[in-house]
C-alpha cells in the first residue's frame, strides 16, 4: 500500500520562536485571503508560501481560518521553514470541518474548532492574533480586514497581481479613520518584520491593561482602558 510521501520539514520541531519581551509571548500573525483562488493570478500561491516561510523563519506563529486557497498555501510555507501554524475551523468538530465545510487538515499543528460558522470564526481569528496579513481575497476577507481595522490590529495588505489591495486601499482612502498600524507592501520580509516591531510597541503600551475600544463609555471621553 503507498503511502503520502511527507516533507521532514512539515513535522519537524519549529526552529524559530519569536519570543518578545519577557511576559509579552509569540508573535501570531494571521493570514487572510481567499479560499477559492483562480482570479487571483498565477504569482498568488508563491506570494502566499513566500509569506508563511517568512513568518516562520522570523520566529511567529502562523495563524489561518484553517481553510483552502491563500491561507492554506502560507501556511504550507511556514511548514516549508518548520513554523507553527494554528487554524480557526468554522465548524464545531473535525468531522464537520472535513464532512460538512470541506476543509482541510494538512499543514496546521492545531486546529480551533470554534463551532460558529465563518462570521464567528473570523472574530475569533482575528482576536486570537497579534497581526494581519491580507492577501488576494473575496467577502470574507473583506469581513476579516473590517474586523481588524476596527480592532485596531496592525495589519499589512499584500500587493500583487490581484486587485484587493487597490480595493482596500480605496476602502481605506474613502473611510476618513485615520490609522498608523495600516501598511501597503509588495515585499513580505519587509511586511512580517514591520508588523513585528509594531506588535513590539504595542504590547510594551498596552500588554498589562488591554485598550479594548468595544468598551468605551457612551461619549468616549477620558476612556482609554478597561480595568
Amino acid at each position: 500500500m503507498s503511502r503520502q510521501k511527507i516533507h521532514p520539514k512539515h513535522v519537524a520541531p519549529p526552529e524559530y520562536l519569536c519570543r518578545l519581551p519577557p511576559g509579552y509571548g509569540v508573535v501570531k500573525i494571521c493570514v487572510s485571503g481567499a479560499a477559492d483562488t483562480g482570479y487571483c493570478g498565477l504569482d498568488a500561491f508563491e506570494k502566499a508560501k513566500e509569506v508563511g516561510r517568512e513568518i516562520a523563519t522570523h520566529g511567529g506563529i502562523i495563524t489561518t481560518g484553517a481553510t483552502t486557497g491563500f491561507p492554506l498555501y502560507a501556511a504550507m510555507g511556514a511548514k516549508d521553514e518548520s513554523g507553527f501554524s494554528i487554524g480557526f475551523s468554522p465548524a464545531a468538530t473535525e468531522r464537520e470541518h472535513v464532512e460538512t465545510y470541506k476543509l482541510p487538515l494538512e499543514y496546521m499543528d492545531v486546529i480551533v474548532y470554534t463551532g460558529f460558522g465563518y462570521v464567528g470564526r473570523d472574530l475569533l481569528l482575528i482576536r486570537s492574533s497579534d497581526a494581519v496579513i491580507i492577501g488576494c481575497g473575496r467577502i470574507g476577507t473583506l469581513n476579516e480586514f473590517a474586523v481588524a481595522f476596527e480592532d485596531r490590529r496592525p495589519m499589512g495588505i499584500l500587493e500583487g497581481s490581484w486587485e484587493t489591495d487597490e480595493l482596500l486601499k480605496r476602502f481605506y482612502d474613502s473611510s476618513h479613520r485615520p490609522n498608523d498600524r495600516l501598511i501597503f507592501d509588495s515585499d513580505p520580509k519587509a511586511m512580517v518584520e514591520r508588523l513585528i516591531e509594531r506588535v513590539k510597541k504595542d504590547r510594551e503600551k498596552l500588554n498589562v491593561v488591554y485598550n479594548n475600544h468595544d468598551g468605551w463609555s457612551s461619549t468616549g471621553k477620558n476612556a482609554e482602558v478597561i480595568l
